[in-house]
């Protein structure tokens, strides 16, 4: 299959992508983490702290603020067990679905992602470490300095002044094993949640950070000894205790840094690892796609300019939304209370200052990336529309979120629950009971002029990221988001008439009130 139709078919024909007689194998099933046999270990504390707050920049970081930032972007926070009826028709067939979870969404709770930190605190040996999630601690997987190594990686980035760099990798088997090829896209919005959880703990803690999108793959894999076959890294976040990190935007691409030559610079790293499926499954398109996406040289990095069609209003009626002050929450609590409602919706009216304050925050932090122009005025490439039912002082119907103007760009007038419920592919959520479901778009073809192959994955790290912030803030708003990528996109896209700028609908995220789940939930926090 040519991967131009391959990413055709997993956005908008998924079940295209997948084999008719797919079958799951649960018993075989691998382990929600990596493991890692015969590395050195650093313990760290279980003593997060149990609020959130604006941290200072400038303060020293040790080992302790680092362990506390893991924990809480992807540490194993809870363990849940739900029940349910394997027939509806006899209440004696009650089975338990046990998963430990995280504070952030995955698609089926599988978090097919690893965290990897450069570290050079005072309290460890400078190198790489793989952060042990199972165990809460840091693995030794390099020791020493690795500063300019890094930062030609990065292109022309400078990260001596960085206390940590986190890599974000995908283990493709984590998700495969159950969504086939499908994974992919999961994949890419699973690393942009992570991605958002990052920016949004860094924050809090008083790091500065920066997403790095574009580098050299295979240096990057080959510095943490990981086989392309099976993992790679999505992204790359230095972080720094100063308050912003300093960067040469203006690299001179003629003078290139290629993979190759870096990885000439250090030795091959041997590690033994443990995942507990016994049978493997090949992934010949995920392997591919990974292939296609990966950049051999620094010449191949890119700036990507303004692109004014997500400006561009689409709607016949523009309603400006009431004035909101700065919405502020203790990050802590609110990751503690989030989770992911589905029949557990239940209809509430919103009101208009819920509204302005929801589309207002998601979009009220913009993040430094390697991908903005100098200028950093680049258009936003992910853009917020919504189909509103029972909203304060708005009239049902579809609507884009107009940021610059704060308004929302009416787009038709209907109900439009009945059409959303008719398209899921697995109806786990009562759309009618929903007031807001909204969708997260993009470039149709997903910034593959750009970008190439690595596009499609950096759209959907960038949805994930501003999904992320929506989930919180709806959750800090006493209100419920639920992801769904089992969605009908060409139904979405036409109802939005998304042609005329040729964007589609990325991601759907019913939000509203809810009632308690019925379900039994322990902290494994120590």
């Amino acid at each position: 299959m040519k991967l131009e139709t391959f990413l055709h078919y997993l956005h908008f024909d998924p079940e295209k992508i997948t084999p008719p007689d797919w079958q799951v194998d649960w018993g075989d099933a691998p382990l929600p983490y990596k493991l890692y046999r015969g590395l050195p270990k650093i313990p760290l504390t279980g003593e997060v702290p149990l609020t959130l707050e604006q941290g200072e920049a400038h303060a020293e970081h040790g080992l302790e603020e680092l362990g506390s930032f893991l924990w809480y972007v992807y540490g194993l926070t809870h363990y849940a067990q739900s029940a349910f009826l394997e027939d509806p028709e006899d209440i004696t067939t009650v089975s338990y679905l046990q998963l430990l979870r995280k504070f952030v969404p995955s698609g089926g709770a599988l978090y097919p992602n690893e965290l990897y930190v450069y570290v050079k605190i005072k309290d460890v040996p400078t190198g790489i470490y793989h952060y042990d999630v199972a165990h809460h601690s840091l693995r030794l997987l390099r020791e020493g300095n690795y500063d300019s190594y890094l930062s030609r990686s990065l292109g022309n980035g400078d990260v001596s002044n960085c206390f940590c760099t986190v890599f974000v990798s995908t283990v493709f088997w984590k998700n495969f094993y159950k969504y086939h090829n499908f994974s992919y896209r999961l994949q890419g919005l699973d690393t942009g949640v992570v991605i958002g959880q990052a920016l949004e703990v860094a924050d809090r803690m008083g790091f500065s950070s920066r997403v790095c999108y574009q580098f050299l793959d295979r240096s990057i894999n080959h510095l943490l000894g990981l086989s392309e076959q099976d993992e790679s890294v999505y992204a790359v976040i230095p972080l720094s205790n100063y308050p912003s990190i300093q960067w040469d935007d203006n690299f001179n691409i003629e003078e290139g840094v290629s993979a190759a030559e870096l990885c000439q610079e250090v030795p091959l790293l041997k590690t033994e690892t443990y995942n507990r499926s016994k049978r493997v499954l090949d992934y010949p398109m995920l392997r591919e796609m990974n292939e296609a996406s990966m950049f051999d040289s620094t010449q191949s990095f890119v700036k990507i300019k303004r692109d004014d069609r997500v400006r561009q209003s689409i709607g016949t009626e523009l309603i400006m939304l009431p004035y909101t002050e700065s919405f502020s929450y203790d990050l802590a609590s609110v990751c503690r209370e989030r989770h992911s409602p589905d029949v557990d919706f239940m209809m509430g009216k919103v009101s208009q200052t819920q509204l302005a304050t929801l589309l207002k925050e998601v979009f009220s932090r913009p993040y430094q990336n390697d991908l903005d122009g100098i200028d950093r005025k680049t258009g936003t490439r992910v853009s917020l529309y919504g189909f509103f039912y029972n909203v304060e002082g708005v009239s049902d119907g579809a609507y884009a979120y107009e940021k610059g103007a704060h308004a929302l760009s009416r787009i038709a007038n209907g109900d439009f629950r009945e059409i959303l419920q008719n398209g899921l592919t697995m109806p786990n959520v009562n759309l009618f009971q929903v007031p807001l479901c909204l969708h997260l778009v993009g470039d149709k073809e997903h910034l593959k002029e750009e970008l190439g192959y690595r596009g499609y994955r950096i759209q959907q790290m960038e949805a994930g990221i501003l999904l992320q912030r929506l989930l919180l803030i709806s959750c800090a708003l006493g209100m419920g988001g639920h992801p769904l990528l089992g969605f009908d996109a060409k139904q979405c896209d036409e109802l939005y008439r998304a042609e005329v700028k040729q964007i589609t609908s990325l991601i759907q995220i019913p939000v509203g009130p809810y009632r308690p789940r019925a379900w039994l939930k322990g902290s494994l926090k120590s």
